[in-house]
């Protein structure tokens, strides 16, 4: 649904976005993750249509960009990391300039408004002025607009940014609903953790650059070069640890409580041969599974040093 090949935008001699290649499929949520400056908005805003690039393509639902830059408007709600609000409108007149302005139908307005604001948890708040709604309840309502003509594809630029806990959990669940949907999303953040419970796909980004590219589950390996298992055993706990340790795939294992935990350079088919000598050695295993990893930690080894 959105694909970029050697996309590179320059201002000068800077280069904001640096042959740039991504890939995402129709109906995933895909979190593009990087510090501040390394691209993401940049990025975003040509597959918005609102800046053409200075090499490679972009292209949303097959249409190049800046060749058919109308049709790729239809098929996205974008909602940039700074929007402007009008304070003097009421949420339900806000929305309704907006669904002017796709030529939504007059007599469909009224209740596709209803059920925006319900969608997004203001239905509370439909006859309150813009300007007396917090920031959370404004980034929702912007949310509200950018599915006013029901896109196939958002793209989001960091819609949780300065929300507090409570806010941030509320966009969270939103973005779920809309990705049980089938709506195809692209969001960014600086904060890797905030995205990991969202999206099946991380990229991270650093001075314009895709730098580490992988499944949620799979980004921390990624990076590290190893996955870490925690196999719990109901007994027979140290036997099972050294017998794992003769595998070349496994360079160390930690005994913690009634658990192993394995670090392991291997691939999946690798994995299911460690559990398989387990149980054909009679080792009562209670649970196998790979270890999450700490996201922070996984953003600051592969940032180190890039941007300094």
């Amino acid at each position: 649904m959105i694909r970029t090949v050697g996309l590179t935008k320059r201002y000068g001699n800077y280069k904001a976005v640096d042959d740039l290649s991504m890939h995402i499929e129709k109906g995933s949520c895909f979190g593009f993750v990087g510090p501040n400056g390394a691209g993401k908005s940049t990025t975003m805003s040509v597959l918005a249509t609102l800046l053409e690039p200075t090499a490679g393509h972009a292209y949303v639902g097959g249409y190049d960009v800046v060749e058919e830059p109308a049709k790729v408007r239809q098929l996205i709600g974008y909602m940039p990391d700074f929007f402007g609000v009008y304070d003097s409108l009421t949420a339900v007149e806000y929305l309704e300039f907006y669904a002017g302005a796709y030529k939504v139908p007059k007599e469909n307005r009224s209740a596709l408004i209803k059920d925006l604001l319900e969608l997004v948890n203001l239905s509370g708040k439909a006859d309150a002025f813009v300007d007396t709604l917090s920031r959370g309840m404004k980034q929702r309502l912007g949310l509200a607009r950018c599915l006013i003509h029901d896109p196939e594809v958002l793209i989001l630029d960091e819609p949780a940014s300065g929300l507090d806990p409570r806010a941030r959990i509320e966009m969270k669940e939103i973005l779920k609903a809309l990705r049980g949907m089938g709506k195809t999303i692209l969001i960014s953040s600086h904060i890797l953790p905030e995205l990991a419970e969202m999206c099946d796909t991380i990229g991270i980004i650093e001075q314009g650059k895709m730098i580490a590219l992988a499944p949620v589950d799979q980004i921390a390996a990624q990076v590290a070069g190893h996955r870490v298992l925690r196999i719990r055993l109901l007994d027979r706990i140290e036997e099972a640890g050294y017998l794992l340790e003769q595998s070349e795939l496994v360079t160390n294992v930690d005994i913690e409580g009634n658990a192993l935990l394995v670090t392991y350079t291997g691939d999946d088919n690798g994995q299911v041969t460690l559990l398989a000598s387990l149980v054909s050695g009679g080792y009562p295993v209670l649970s196998y599974a790979e270890e999450a990893g700490n996201l922070e930690e996984v953003f600051l080894t592969v940032t180190k040093g890039v941007g300094s």
